[in-house]
């Protein structure tokens, strides 16, 4: 009896998503460098491989790519066109196996050990998608197999663009420690260098490293983690669901939902950043109540101009949907963030709010209010802006303060400022 692969997962990344989308039906664009996002204060979501070969490429600011490439053609991303065909291209992958984990609109990690019979080898699997994609989409993705998780995506990495690479554990030793640590999944380029001012230049380097010691070096945490990475032992289990962070891939509205935004210059100022959160508290919430459903927990996302990010939650006593409540919630987060960091007095950039936890809502939900508490009356005006914004549009109604900022916020003339809703 044949027993499970030994290389069950896959990674499928497409190529270039969101540029590939945006271009596969402008011939006059395949051969020209183009640039999906970025902008004065955005980040570049996508590049072609013309505009590649400039160094241009996803993450990067705007102003960045512009140097290298000044004469990319540069698109804002058209999510009516780029979210059909990613729900499109998941409901591929789950025709093949019911075990998908999404982790963006444009990747996700297959279990297949279940699905050989019907499909043959995890290698013909990757094969059979690739096929469908093209033929289905007109865009290619690239394809990483292994053990588990972190290779996976190291193999997806490798093969790009347009390929397959297995990578088996009986050869990730002489396959993966000769490579720059860098590679490795979730090795970003600030621990990269970190690594690199500690003479740790390689996979292998970091593999030669007793756990304890690593630990010391690096902390309990990272050097752990490093551990499983350098030797292709991390997570072989996937999660069933999607990403839907902020908006994108699938599990979406059973699992979260969420808004950030990068602002048009860097802010210190709270009042400011409060504004801020307002905006994103009351665009999310109301495609909440919208889904008709409610959300335990609130999350933070500050990114500070140094491109340090840092995420928060709170876990709420009772399910939400309050824009109120979920604004609050944030800006508690915000400001206890901002007093630990207080001797630095860091800039943010770019500010994330997002409702987790959702869930239907249910026949009989309600706040229970404290004794002698007054009901402030918020759900109501919720219902009451949502209903004008149905019938008017989304600007038909904003806070005070919101309108009030919407005439003095700060933006360097001809740029846009770049959202991610």
């Amino acid at each position: 009896m044949t027993g499970p692969p030994p290389c069950p997962i896959l990674h499928v990344d497409m190529d270039a998503f969101y540029a590939s989308v945006m271009i596969r039906d402008r011939p006059e664009l395949h051969d020209v460098p183009v640039v999906v996002g970025g902008g004065h204060r955005g980040v570049v979501l996508s590049a072609n491989y013309p505009a590649r070969r400039f160094g241009v490429r996803s993450g990067m600011s705007g102003v960045e790519a512009h140097r290298l490439c000044p004469d990319a053609v540069t698109l804002p991303p058209d999510f009516t066109l780029l979210t059909p065909v990613s729900k499109a291209i998941m409901e591929t992958f789950r025709t093949v196996t019911p075990v998908v984990e999404v982790t963006s609109l444009d990747e996700a990690f297959l279990d297949v050990r279940g699905a050989g019979r019907l499909f043959g080898s995890p290698e013909a699997i990757a094969e059979r998608l690739r096929s469908r994609i093209r033929a289905e989409h007109g865009i290619t993705c690239s394809v990483g197999i292994a053990a588990t998780v972190s290779v996976a995506k190291l193999g997806s990495r490798l093969a790009k663009p347009d390929g397959v690479r297995v990578i088996p554990p009986d050869r990730f030793v002489a396959e993966v420690h000769p490579l720059d640590v860098g590679v490795l999944y979730g090795v970003g380029e600030a621990t990269r260098q970190r690594l690199h001012r500690l003479g740790l230049v390689t996979v292998g380097d970091v593999a030669a490293i007793e756990p304890d010691q690593l630990r010391r070096m690096l902390g309990g945490h990272l050097g752990a983690h490093l551990h499983t990475l350098v030797w292709g032992t991390d997570r072989s289990e996937l999660r069933p669901g999607g990403a839907g962070v902020f908006g994108f891939g699938e599990g979406e509205p059973e699992g979260s939902m969420g808004s950030q935004h990068t602002l048009a210059v860097d802010l210190t100022d709270r009042a400011r950043l409060h504004r801020e959160l307002l905006r994103l508290a009351s665009r999310v919430t109301a495609r909440v109540r919208g889904a008709g459903r409610v959300g335990r927990t609130v999350a933070l996302t500050v990114r500070f101009s140094d491109f340090t990010t840092v995420n928060r939650s709170r876990t709420l006593a009772e399910p939400t949907d309050v824009t109120q409540e979920v604004y609050d919630t944030a800006v508690a987060l915000l400001d206890a963030l901002l007093d630990a960091l207080a001797p630095r007095r860091p800039s943010v950039r770019l500010l994330g709010v997002r409702v987790e936890g959702l869930r239907r809502v249910r026949d009989g939900d309600s706040r229970q209010l404290a004794l002698g508490e007054r009901d402030p009356g918020w759900p109501d005006a919720d219902r009451a802006v949502d209903q004008a914004a149905d019938r008017f549009g989304s600007s038909a109604v904003r806070r005070a303060s919101l309108l009030a900022a919407a005439d003095s916020a700060p933006r360097p003339p001809g740029w846009p400022v770049q959202a991610i809703r």
